[in-house]
């Protein structure tokens, strides 16, 4: 099984791609994991719909052969690590690849988010894209590692 993330957007920071490296570095071989840059639409005259509707061509173009697709949105389900943790492990006894969606400044077209298998957030804090990828690559990885039982979550 692999993971991926597809993210809307410009190329973040030099540090955000530092960080994401290092994380998907340490995914193990069974489980890696990958960061796709989506183009974002130019805004120009552009209506925030025809913007959406645009990117939804774009990521569905990229979604091919994933068989999961997870959005994030700030009005998504709120998951603790644990919980993504479980999810993950079900995700890996059924199989099948699985796309993390982040879209971009306005946000994911609707019609995508209705196909979304499951829709979640990172936070109830606004967060900028780059450090959303950043903190879902370690996200991923923690929840892997709880998954694997290593000692990486230290629950109270």
């Amino acid at each position: 099984m692999r993971l991926a993330i597809l993210a809307v957007g410009h190329r973040p920071p030099a540090w955000v791609l530092a960080g994401c490296a290092e994380y998907l570095k340490r995914m193990p071989r069974e489980l890696p994991l990958s960061v796709i840059e989506v183009k974002a639409e130019v805004r120009g005259t552009k209506s925030r719909e025809q913007l959406l509707a645009a990117e939804r061509t774009r990521l569905l173009a990229a979604l091919q052969g994933f068989r999961r697709l997870v959005v994030l949105d700030e009005r998504g389900a709120d998951l603790s690590t644990l919980q993504l943790a479980q999810r993950l492990a079900g995700w890996m006894q059924i199989g099948g690849d699985t796309a993390f969606v982040i879209g971009s400044a306005d946000g994911v077209d609707a019609a995508l988010k209705q196909q979304a298998d499951e829709v979640i957030r990172l936070s109830r804090l606004t967060l900028p894209h780059a450090l959303a990828r950043l903190l879902l690559c370690e996200q991923l990885y923690r929840a892997c590692s709880v998954v694997r039982n290593h000692p990486y979550h230290r629950e109270d």
